[in-house]
């Protein structure tokens, strides 16, 4: 559903995940014959260097995700009458070994292929949603197109410097215009052989269903489904609905589900790209 729920308040949720994590802090303690009071730098030091490399199936986290635990230790400590130094060395030093550790290079995500790309459209239904995600897929991925390139895009130019991106469709495929930071360049996308497939048909049903006129070009759908509304979509929906259809479609079945939905991103679209399998026709103005 396009419209998500209202969210709880921030108070309700941040006590609520502290909660967790003291659970999880004294749990871990347990395991290992430790007394989690009165506060320790050395063993709350081995706990985060734990929460970075753990045993068995449990995630391995981020320094930012493991500062988020300390602070639900700071939380239970500071309910019983306690106070944790954050600052002291041991969990200073340990800290500042895991930034070092993970400066790197963000994880490249894994490029989506044609069978790839056709696993995940079937996964989709045939309401207005699953036309207008389909659409999404293919284009994407047959024009090598950014998240935020997707969501951009209008039906129809307007000439306004606030215009991110148009498409128009003709006999021969869909004409993209992109702005870009030197200008505008274009994207050409043929028609498919196979009309289950083809980015050209897929757009011109969310089109023709979705009664979409000038202006954005994907948008979200109305609660019950029925109507294409003028809200633009974000670009987290694309990243969302690659995700989702990547588990739905049980690509990379080698990998736990956590770890295959991970690997694969918005960004999982363009990177087919970069592989040659996409068949659009590019050029710069």
């Amino acid at each position: 559903m396009d419209n998500p729920p209202p969210k709880r308040p921030a108070a309700t949720n941040t006590l609520r995940a502290y909660a967790q994590d003291w659970a999880h802090f004294t749990r871990w303690c347990r395991m290992r014959g430790a007394d989690p009071l009165p506060p320790s730098g050395a063993l709350i030091a081995l706990y985060v260097a734990d929460l970075a490399a753990p045993q068995g199936k449990a995630p391995t986290l981020s320094v930012t995700s493991i500062e988020r635990r300390l602070s639900g230790l700071a939380w239970g400590y500071a309910k019983r009458g306690l106070r944790l130094d954050r600052a002291h060395r041991d969990i200073a030093a340990r800290l500042a070994d895991l930034r070092r550790e993970q400066r790197r290079a963000p994880a490249r995500k894994q490029a989506i292929r044609p069978e790839d790309i056709h696993a995940m459209i079937a996964t989709l239904p045939h309401d207005l949603r699953g036309l207008r995600d389909r659409a999404i897929l293919l284009i994407g991925f047959a024009g090598g197109l950014r998240r935020s390139e997707i969501v951009g895009l209008d039906l129809g130019r307007d000439d306004t410097v606030a215009q991110r991106g148009w498409v128009e469709i003709g006999n021969d495929g869909i004409r993209i215009a992109l702005r870009d930071r030197t200008g505008w360049r274009e994207v050409a996308i043929p028609r498919s052989p196979t009309e289950q497939t083809c980015p050209v048909h897929a757009l011109g049903q969310w089109m023709h269903y979705g009664r979409i006129g000038p202006g954005p070009l994907f948008v979200a759908v109305s609660r019950d489904g029925r109507r294409a509304t003028g809200r633009r979509l974000s670009d987290k929906h694309i990243a969302r609905l690659v995700k989702r259809t990547v588990a739905d479609a049980g690509l990379r079945p080698d990998l736990p589900r956590a770890d295959r939905v991970r690997a694969y991103s918005g960004q999982s679209l363009r990177a087919g790209a970069t592989r040659g399998d996409h068949p659009a026709r590019i050029s710069d103005n």
